[in-house]
């Protein structure tokens, strides 16, 4: 008999997540009225938003340009169902992420730009104008949802660091290997993880990043205190616990490109026409709703196709 050992960054061909654990998790979650699962959880969350020193900024003001085509996701299916291979390949590692200390958090901005600098995330914060946004989230794992997130266009960070002219790449780093995140133990993961953008993705307007979450602080399991947001890709590209964020003329080698590079690629866009190598991207399914067609660029092509024009000799390396 022939078995096969699937590698712990592997997911099943049919679909990220068995279908028997997911319902699982919604009717658990609805048998909670869609509240914090425990009364433990629910204490260390207040615990940990009392002792954030930028939770007195949330919540922030709407911006109304960025519009929704389905309801938000309850927060208790959006923080409680989440990627984070520093803390454990399940979805549920909302309480191993707890022990990710958030201070001192230092964030600092080098490569080609006028001057090298490292900041404290909460003088960061006090420099960047916060405001909420409501996207569309897709994962390169067939599972989708809609948050509203709060934070500051990249674009404003970028103007921050003065890039140097020749600067083609923004390259972000998160935390490096650490005992509190169990998950950096495995040996065949590049940690740590890497992802990047264009100059002209990373100016672009929908390109945010992420401070806030629901009108709070975001929590750890969901990028704390500062991750990448680009709705219009596959949501591997959206680098959680940022801590370095580097301006190049090379293209940066992402995590998982690193990992599997037949599977995932730098660009990531999503596109229903084109499948991962084990799964369909035609449709996904909505955390708390159903299944739903996949858009090209999720939505947003409106805001994103022209920085493609004239590419069409990458082919489908586009979207992975």
């Amino acid at each position: 008999m022939f078995i096969r050992t699937r590698r712990g960054w592997e997911i099943p061909e049919s679909n990220a997540t068995p279908e028997s654990v997911y319902l699982r998790r919604r009717d658990f979650l609805a048998a909670a009225g869609v509240t914090i699962a425990t009364p433990l959880l629910a204490s260390a969350a207040r615990a940990d938003d009392a002792a954030d020193p930028s939770a007195g900024l949330y919540p922030v003001k709407r911006n109304d340009k960025y519009r929704l085509d389905r309801d938000i996701t309850p927060e208790a299916m959006s923080t409680h169902y989440n990627n984070y291979y520093e803390f454990d390949t399940s979805k549920d590692v909302a309480e191993l992420a707890q022990a990710l200390p958030l201070r001192p958090w230092t964030v600092t901005i080098d490569g080609m730009v006028e001057k090298t600098q490292t900041i404290d995330i909460d003088t960061l914060l006090k420099q960047m104008p916060l405001e909420e946004r409501l996207y569309r989230h897709r994962c390169v794992e067939a599972w989708s949802m809609a948050v509203p997130w709060s934070g500051f266009p990249l674009k404003a960070l970028v103007d921050l660091a003065k890039p140097l002219s020749g600067a083609k790449y923004v390259r972000f780093e998160t935390f490096g290997v650490s005992d509190w995140a169990p998950g950096m133990g495995a040996p065949f993961y590049p940690w740590p993880y890497v992802e990047g953008l264009t100059m002209e993705e990373a100016t672009n307007e929908l390109a945010f990043m992420v401070t806030g979450m629901y009108g709070k602080p975001v929590p750890k399991q969901d990028g704390a205190p500062l991750r990448l947001v680009t709705p219009w890709k596959y949501g591997f590209k959206s680098a959680k616990g940022i801590v370095k964020i580097s301006f190049t003329d090379q293209q940066p080698m992402n995590f998982w490109q690193a990992l599997q590079s037949n599977e995932y690629g730098f660009w990531a866009n999503v596109n229903p026409e084109v499948a991962h190598p084990r799964w369909s991207q035609a449709q996904e399914r909505v955390l708390g709703g159903g299944m739903v067609p996949t858009q090209l660029f999720n939505g947003y092509g409106e805001f994103v196709a022209s920085l493609y024009s004239g590419m069409q000799d990458l082919g489908d390396t586009l979207y992975r």
